[in-house]
């Protein structure tokens, strides 16, 4: 084993989905780095021709368009690596969501996922090799008022992975999510944008602040890579201890 070389992707193919912004450009960038051949795909086809400007090649798709995903996996040919980072969330509470809301949220977080683990799945299966990663949340195992569809998606995509995991190892191909905690992405600028809101999350964890987007890149490289070559099934947190330590109380000296 040379160890040097652990976490390089080169002579790897890897398309990330959501790659115009937030985590999903940071992922791209990260790869590209460590060598791999980044498809940047986003529904907003300027934003992933940005990211893919100096490190690879763009590719416009909307998710939820139906075929979609599966005409991208056909188009694309080979890829070793599958990122997926798109997702939306409606904050309200169960008594004030309309069916519509519930249904546009459970439909990109959890049924392009579905389309996604399938239609790429089954290339990295025919091939005997892959690495598919995609975020869940925090939310997935800690609750709080107003986010339950979208936590009730992002637990359901890790039993999905998990099942895919258990179905698609023999065959080499890995399947893991990673969880962030806050992240300042378009996604939370709501929350960005209230003071105390945002001060009370930072408060939340270990390390008492949001992530960048970029911190979370690390983690999906290392799944993508050698380094993780044994890992599959797993929920990789990237939380800034939020989980280890919510609902603590610290009490007055």
């Amino acid at each position: 084993m040379n160890y040097a070389n652990l976490f390089r992707l080169d002579g790897k193919r890897a398309v990330v989905l959501g790659a115009g912004s937030g985590i999903g450009r940071e992922s791209a960038l990260a790869l590209a780095a460590h060598g791999a051949e980044v498809v940047c795909a986003d529904r907003d086809g300027a934003a992933a021709r940005d990211t893919a400007r100096d490190i690879g090649t763009a590719y416009e798709i909307d998710l939820l368009e139906p075929g979609a995903v599966e005409r991208a996996a056909a188009e694309l040919g080979e890829i070793d690596v599958v990122v997926l980072t798109a997702a939306t969330n409606v904050r309200k509470r169960l008594l004030d969501y309309r069916r519509e809301e519930f249904d546009r949220v459970v439909e990109l977080n959890l049924g392009a996922t579905f389309d996604v683990v399938r239609a790429f799945g089954a290339g990295m299966v025919e091939r005997g090799r892959g690495s598919i990663i995609g975020f869940s949340s925090i939310r997935g195992t800690t609750v709080e008022p107003g986010q339950g569809p979208y936590a009730a998606t992002k637990a359901g995509l890790v039993q999905l992975f998990r099942t895919a995991a258990a179905e698609f190892g023999s065959s080499g191909v890995r399947v893991n999510a990673i969880a962030p905690g806050v992240v300042e992405t378009p996604l939370t600028a709501q929350i960005k944008a209230q003071p105390d809101w945002y001060n009370a999350y930072a408060g939340k964890s270990a390390l008492g602040r949001w992530a960048r987007a970029s911190e979370l890149a690390g983690a999906v490289v290392y799944l993508a890579s050698d380094a993780a070559s044994f890992v599959t099934g797993a929920v990789l947190p990237v939380d800034g201890g939020w989980t280890a330590v919510d609902g603590r109380y610290t009490p007055p000296e």
